[in-house]
Protein backbone atom coordinates (compact mmCIF):
# COMPACT_ATOMS: atom_id res chain seq x y z
CA UNK A 1 0.00 0.00 0.00
CA UNK A 2 2.30 3.06 -1.55
CA UNK A 3 1.22 6.42 -0.21
CA UNK A 4 -0.02 4.97 2.86
CA UNK A 5 1.37 5.86 6.51
CA UNK A 6 2.21 3.64 8.87
CA UNK A 7 0.02 5.44 11.61
CA UNK A 8 -3.07 4.76 8.87
CA UNK A 9 -1.96 0.95 8.35
CA UNK A 10 -1.76 0.47 11.54
CA UNK A 11 -5.11 1.50 11.87
CA UNK A 12 -6.69 -0.39 9.12
CA UNK A 13 -4.70 -3.52 10.62
CA UNK A 14 -6.29 -3.22 14.06
CA UNK A 15 -9.97 -2.52 12.51
CA UNK A 16 -9.87 -5.60 10.91
CA UNK A 17 -10.86 -7.62 13.98
CA UNK A 18 -13.68 -5.27 15.37
CA UNK A 19 -15.01 -5.69 11.98
CA UNK A 20 -15.46 -9.42 11.59
CA UNK A 21 -16.97 -9.15 15.58
CA UNK A 22 -19.31 -6.59 14.39
CA UNK A 23 -20.26 -9.12 11.47
CA UNK A 24 -20.85 -11.56 13.47
CA UNK A 25 -22.86 -8.98 15.62
CA UNK A 26 -25.06 -7.96 12.44
CA UNK A 27 -25.63 -11.28 11.29
CA UNK A 28 -27.09 -12.44 14.61
CA UNK A 29 -30.02 -9.13 14.60
CA UNK A 30 -33.60 -9.35 13.99
CA UNK A 31 -33.75 -7.47 10.94
CA UNK A 32 -30.70 -10.00 8.98
CA UNK A 33 -32.36 -13.19 10.81
CA UNK A 34 -35.72 -12.68 9.21
CA UNK A 35 -34.15 -12.77 5.79
CA UNK A 36 -32.93 -16.26 6.68
CA UNK A 37 -35.69 -17.02 8.12
CA UNK A 38 -38.31 -15.72 5.30
CA UNK A 39 -36.00 -18.01 2.78
CA UNK A 40 -35.15 -20.96 4.94
CA UNK A 41 -37.78 -23.19 3.78
CA UNK A 42 -37.83 -22.23 -0.51
CA UNK A 43 -36.98 -25.53 -2.03
CA UNK A 44 -34.53 -24.91 -5.17
CA UNK A 45 -37.53 -26.02 -7.38
CA UNK A 46 -39.73 -22.95 -6.44
CA UNK A 47 -38.67 -20.18 -7.73
CA UNK A 48 -42.35 -18.42 -7.09
CA UNK A 49 -42.11 -18.90 -3.77
CA UNK A 50 -38.75 -17.48 -3.17
CA UNK A 51 -39.99 -14.31 -5.44
CA UNK A 52 -43.11 -13.94 -2.98
CA UNK A 53 -40.80 -14.06 -0.10
CA UNK A 54 -38.56 -11.06 -1.72
CA UNK A 55 -41.12 -9.37 -2.55
CA UNK A 56 -42.81 -9.59 0.01
CA UNK A 57 -39.62 -8.18 1.97
CA UNK A 58 -38.76 -5.34 -0.16
CA UNK A 59 -42.20 -4.07 -0.54
CA UNK A 60 -41.04 -2.91 3.12
CA UNK A 61 -39.83 0.52 2.47
CA UNK A 62 -37.66 0.42 5.85
CA UNK A 63 -36.08 -2.78 5.41
CA UNK A 64 -33.03 -0.89 3.98
CA UNK A 65 -32.42 1.25 6.55
CA UNK A 66 -33.03 -1.17 9.77
CA UNK A 67 -30.90 -3.55 7.61
CA UNK A 68 -27.77 -1.39 7.82
CA UNK A 69 -28.32 1.07 10.61
CA UNK A 70 -25.78 -0.73 13.26
CA UNK A 71 -23.25 -1.15 10.35
CA UNK A 72 -24.09 2.22 9.80
CA UNK A 73 -22.98 3.05 13.30
CA UNK A 74 -20.17 1.02 13.02
CA UNK A 75 -18.86 3.44 10.10
CA UNK A 76 -19.86 6.11 11.69
CA UNK A 77 -17.50 5.26 14.91
CA UNK A 78 -14.75 4.18 12.83
CA UNK A 79 -13.68 5.36 9.95
CA UNK A 80 -11.70 2.02 8.92
CA UNK A 81 -14.60 -0.18 9.81
CA UNK A 82 -15.01 -2.85 6.66
CA UNK A 83 -18.55 -3.67 6.16
CA UNK A 84 -19.30 -7.39 5.90
CA UNK A 85 -19.79 -7.17 1.63
CA UNK A 86 -18.96 -7.94 -1.34
CA UNK A 87 -18.93 -5.01 -3.85
CA UNK A 88 -18.58 -4.73 -7.51
CA UNK A 89 -18.06 -1.04 -8.99
CA UNK A 90 -17.30 -0.25 -12.57
CA UNK A 91 -18.06 2.58 -14.67
CA UNK A 92 -21.70 2.53 -14.11
CA UNK A 93 -22.70 1.58 -10.68
CA UNK A 94 -22.08 0.83 -7.50
CA UNK A 95 -23.00 -2.34 -6.13
CA UNK A 96 -22.95 -4.46 -2.72
CA UNK A 97 -24.23 -8.08 -1.53
CA UNK A 98 -26.38 -7.22 1.38
CA UNK A 99 -27.41 -11.18 1.60
CA UNK A 100 -26.97 -14.71 -0.14
CA UNK A 101 -28.42 -17.56 0.36
CA UNK A 102 -28.75 -20.37 -1.17
CA UNK A 103 -32.10 -19.86 -3.25
CA UNK A 104 -31.44 -15.99 -2.98
CA UNK A 105 -29.33 -12.91 -3.34
CA UNK A 106 -30.30 -9.21 -2.14
CA UNK A 107 -28.18 -6.76 -3.36
CA UNK A 108 -28.06 -2.94 -3.27
CA UNK A 109 -26.37 -0.50 -6.18
CA UNK A 110 -26.93 3.08 -7.20
CA UNK A 111 -27.17 4.07 -10.85
CA UNK A 112 -24.69 6.88 -12.20
CA UNK A 113 -27.37 9.08 -13.91
CA UNK A 114 -24.01 10.99 -15.24
CA UNK A 115 -22.44 7.92 -16.81
CA UNK A 116 -25.89 5.91 -18.19
CA UNK A 117 -26.44 9.36 -20.20
CA UNK A 118 -23.27 10.01 -22.02
CA UNK A 119 -22.29 6.17 -22.63
CA UNK A 120 -23.03 4.73 -26.06
CA UNK A 121 -26.60 2.39 -26.29
CA UNK A 122 -25.81 -0.80 -25.56
CA UNK A 123 -26.02 -2.88 -28.77
CA UNK A 124 -27.10 -5.91 -26.55
CA UNK A 125 -29.55 -7.00 -23.93
CA UNK A 126 -29.26 -9.85 -21.73
CA UNK A 127 -31.77 -12.66 -20.53
CA UNK A 128 -30.28 -13.70 -17.03
CA UNK A 129 -32.32 -16.69 -17.13
CA UNK A 130 -33.36 -15.80 -13.18
CA UNK A 131 -36.35 -13.87 -12.05
CA UNK A 132 -35.40 -10.78 -10.12
CA UNK A 133 -37.49 -8.37 -8.02
CA UNK A 134 -36.21 -4.38 -7.79
CA UNK A 135 -37.44 -1.57 -5.57
CA UNK A 136 -36.72 1.54 -6.83
CA UNK A 137 -35.83 3.44 -3.59
CA UNK A 138 -35.04 6.43 -6.07
CA UNK A 139 -35.86 6.35 -9.40
CA UNK A 140 -34.17 9.20 -10.90
CA UNK A 141 -36.83 9.88 -13.79
CA UNK A 142 -35.23 6.62 -15.41
CA UNK A 143 -37.47 4.95 -17.66
CA UNK A 144 -36.90 0.86 -17.61
CA UNK A 145 -36.56 -0.60 -21.50
CA UNK A 146 -37.98 -3.83 -21.87
CA UNK A 147 -37.66 -7.21 -24.08
CA UNK A 148 -39.11 -10.65 -24.37
CA UNK A 149 -37.78 -13.69 -25.43
CA UNK A 150 -39.46 -17.56 -25.85
CA UNK A 151 -39.20 -19.80 -23.10
CA UNK A 152 -35.69 -22.10 -23.49
CA UNK A 153 -37.25 -25.42 -24.20
CA UNK A 154 -35.46 -29.15 -24.72
CA UNK A 155 -35.38 -28.52 -28.33
CA UNK A 156 -33.64 -25.31 -27.69
CA UNK A 157 -31.61 -24.39 -30.12
CA UNK A 158 -28.94 -21.43 -31.23
CA UNK A 159 -29.27 -21.52 -34.59
CA UNK A 160 -32.46 -21.38 -35.55
CA UNK A 161 -33.71 -19.12 -32.15
CA UNK A 162 -36.85 -16.76 -32.60
CA UNK A 163 -35.57 -13.12 -31.50
CA UNK A 164 -36.84 -11.69 -28.81
CA UNK A 165 -39.20 -8.35 -29.31
CA UNK A 166 -39.21 -4.71 -27.32
CA UNK A 167 -42.20 -3.85 -24.74
CA UNK A 168 -43.43 -0.35 -24.49
CA UNK A 169 -41.33 1.20 -22.29
CA UNK A 170 -41.95 1.70 -18.31
CA UNK A 171 -41.64 4.87 -16.42
CA UNK A 172 -39.99 4.92 -13.38
CA UNK A 173 -41.32 6.07 -9.69
CA UNK A 174 -39.64 6.33 -6.32
CA UNK A 175 -40.83 3.19 -4.35
CA UNK A 176 -41.75 1.21 -7.43
CA UNK A 177 -41.57 -2.83 -7.08
CA UNK A 178 -40.74 -4.57 -10.22
CA UNK A 179 -40.63 -7.83 -10.66
CA UNK A 180 -39.07 -9.35 -14.14
CA UNK A 181 -38.81 -13.29 -14.96
CA UNK A 182 -35.02 -13.20 -16.31
CA UNK A 183 -36.16 -16.43 -18.43
CA UNK A 184 -38.17 -14.73 -20.95
CA UNK A 185 -37.69 -11.09 -19.77
CA UNK A 186 -34.63 -8.58 -20.14
CA UNK A 187 -34.82 -5.07 -19.14
CA UNK A 188 -32.14 -1.97 -18.68
CA UNK A 189 -32.25 1.66 -17.30
CA UNK A 190 -32.60 4.76 -19.64
CA UNK A 191 -32.78 8.63 -19.21
CA UNK A 192 -32.16 8.81 -15.38
CA UNK A 193 -32.40 12.99 -14.88
CA UNK A 194 -30.47 11.65 -11.15
CA UNK A 195 -28.70 8.62 -9.60
CA UNK A 196 -31.31 5.41 -9.26
CA UNK A 197 -30.80 3.76 -6.07
CA UNK A 198 -31.81 0.16 -6.27
CA UNK A 199 -32.59 -2.88 -3.79
CA UNK A 200 -32.55 -6.27 -6.05
CA UNK A 201 -33.24 -9.46 -5.15
CA UNK A 202 -32.01 -12.06 -7.52
CA UNK A 203 -33.71 -15.78 -7.47
CA UNK A 204 -31.82 -18.61 -7.98
CA UNK A 205 -34.23 -21.36 -7.38
CA UNK A 206 -35.57 -22.67 -10.27
CA UNK A 207 -33.40 -20.56 -13.04
CA UNK A 208 -32.87 -21.40 -16.51
CA UNK A 209 -29.81 -23.55 -17.70
CA UNK A 210 -28.73 -20.53 -20.54
CA UNK A 211 -28.16 -16.72 -20.15
CA UNK A 212 -29.15 -15.77 -23.63
CA UNK A 213 -27.97 -12.63 -25.37
CA UNK A 214 -29.75 -11.29 -28.22
CA UNK A 215 -29.09 -7.76 -30.27
CA UNK A 216 -31.25 -4.96 -29.59
CA UNK A 217 -31.72 -3.82 -33.38
CA UNK A 218 -32.99 -6.77 -35.11
CA UNK A 219 -33.75 -9.29 -31.75
CA UNK A 220 -31.31 -11.94 -32.77
CA UNK A 221 -29.37 -14.11 -30.67
CA UNK A 222 -26.12 -13.60 -30.73
CA UNK A 223 -24.68 -15.47 -27.87
CA UNK A 224 -25.56 -18.00 -25.34
CA UNK A 225 -23.61 -18.95 -21.94
CA UNK A 226 -24.17 -21.81 -19.23
CA UNK A 227 -26.29 -20.05 -15.97
CA UNK A 228 -26.31 -23.34 -14.38
CA UNK A 229 -23.83 -23.22 -11.28
CA UNK A 230 -24.50 -27.32 -10.65
CA UNK A 231 -24.36 -27.85 -14.57
CA UNK A 232 -20.97 -26.36 -14.46
CA UNK A 233 -19.36 -27.77 -11.57
CA UNK A 234 -19.84 -31.26 -13.52
CA UNK A 235 -18.18 -30.10 -16.46
CA UNK A 236 -15.69 -29.94 -14.45
CA UNK A 237 -15.46 -32.58 -12.60
CA UNK A 238 -16.02 -34.52 -15.57
CA UNK A 239 -13.22 -32.87 -17.35
CA UNK A 240 -10.80 -34.06 -13.90
CA UNK A 241 -12.27 -37.51 -14.57
CA UNK A 242 -10.89 -37.52 -17.61
CA UNK A 243 -7.61 -35.79 -17.40
CA UNK A 244 -6.73 -38.15 -14.65
CA UNK A 245 -7.57 -41.01 -17.38
CA UNK A 246 -10.81 -42.66 -14.66
CA UNK A 247 -12.15 -44.65 -17.23
CA UNK A 248 -13.86 -46.62 -14.57
CA UNK A 249 -15.92 -43.60 -13.88
CA UNK A 250 -17.74 -44.04 -17.00
CA UNK A 251 -20.68 -44.61 -14.81
CA UNK A 252 -20.56 -40.92 -13.80
CA UNK A 253 -20.25 -39.64 -17.84
CA UNK A 254 -23.44 -41.87 -18.89
CA UNK A 255 -25.10 -40.57 -15.89
CA UNK A 256 -24.84 -36.92 -16.77
CA UNK A 257 -25.29 -37.34 -20.74
CA UNK A 258 -28.99 -37.93 -19.69
CA UNK A 259 -28.97 -34.60 -17.67
CA UNK A 260 -32.14 -32.36 -18.56
CA UNK A 261 -29.57 -29.11 -19.60
CA UNK A 262 -28.73 -30.16 -22.94
CA UNK A 263 -25.34 -28.48 -22.99
CA UNK A 264 -24.35 -31.04 -20.63
CA UNK A 265 -25.38 -34.03 -22.11
CA UNK A 266 -23.39 -32.84 -25.31
CA UNK A 267 -20.35 -31.52 -22.59
CA UNK A 268 -20.30 -34.88 -21.02
CA UNK A 269 -20.57 -36.83 -24.27
CA UNK A 270 -17.51 -35.02 -25.54
CA UNK A 271 -15.07 -35.80 -22.23
CA UNK A 272 -16.84 -39.70 -22.46
CA UNK A 273 -14.85 -39.70 -25.70
CA UNK A 274 -11.83 -38.35 -25.06
CA UNK A 275 -11.39 -40.64 -22.21
CA UNK A 276 -12.72 -43.98 -23.44
CA UNK A 277 -14.25 -43.82 -27.25
CA UNK A 278 -15.11 -47.30 -26.84
CA UNK A 279 -17.49 -47.26 -24.21
CA UNK A 280 -18.93 -43.99 -25.09
CA UNK A 281 -20.21 -45.16 -28.83
CA UNK A 282 -23.01 -46.99 -27.65
CA UNK A 283 -24.79 -43.95 -25.79
CA UNK A 284 -23.47 -41.69 -28.79
CA UNK A 285 -25.18 -44.04 -30.95
CA UNK A 286 -28.47 -43.19 -29.43
CA UNK A 287 -28.11 -39.43 -28.82
CA UNK A 288 -28.17 -38.98 -32.25
CA UNK A 289 -31.28 -41.28 -32.80
CA UNK A 290 -32.99 -39.57 -30.07
CA UNK A 291 -31.66 -37.09 -27.77
CA UNK A 292 -34.48 -34.24 -27.32
CA UNK A 293 -32.40 -31.53 -28.73
CA UNK A 294 -31.51 -31.22 -32.54
CA UNK A 295 -28.28 -29.94 -32.29
CA UNK A 296 -27.17 -32.41 -30.01
CA UNK A 297 -28.81 -34.52 -32.62
CA UNK A 298 -26.75 -32.91 -35.55
CA UNK A 299 -23.72 -32.74 -33.12
CA UNK A 300 -23.95 -36.32 -32.23
CA UNK A 301 -24.79 -37.85 -35.70
CA UNK A 302 -21.77 -35.96 -37.47
CA UNK A 303 -18.89 -37.22 -34.31
CA UNK A 304 -20.43 -40.68 -34.33
CA UNK A 305 -19.01 -41.06 -38.45
CA UNK A 306 -15.61 -39.66 -37.04
CA UNK A 307 -15.74 -41.61 -33.86
CA UNK A 308 -16.64 -45.37 -35.90
CA UNK A 309 -14.11 -44.37 -38.74
CA UNK A 310 -11.10 -44.19 -36.09
CA UNK A 311 -12.34 -46.84 -34.08
CA UNK A 312 -12.23 -49.23 -37.15
CA UNK A 313 -8.63 -48.06 -38.07
CA UNK A 314 -7.50 -48.84 -34.64
CA UNK A 315 -8.92 -51.97 -34.93
CA UNK A 316 -7.49 -52.72 -38.05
Amino acid sequence: MTGISEAVRAAIAAARQPSLERAREWRETSEYRALVHAFADCPLDAPDLAAERAERLLDDAGLAGALLAPLVDALAADCFFEPPFRLARDGLRTGAVLFDCTVATISASVVDAAALTTRPLPETIVFSGRASITRYCKAGGAALRQWRADPLSPAFSATDAPPCVALPALDLSDGDLHRADGRTHAHHLAGAASDVVMLCATIRAGGAPLVREHRISDGALVRVASADDRASRTEMLLTFLRLSGRAEAGDRFEAASRDPAFHLRWAAMREWLALDANAALPRLTEMAADDPNAEVRAAATQTLITVRRRLARCHA
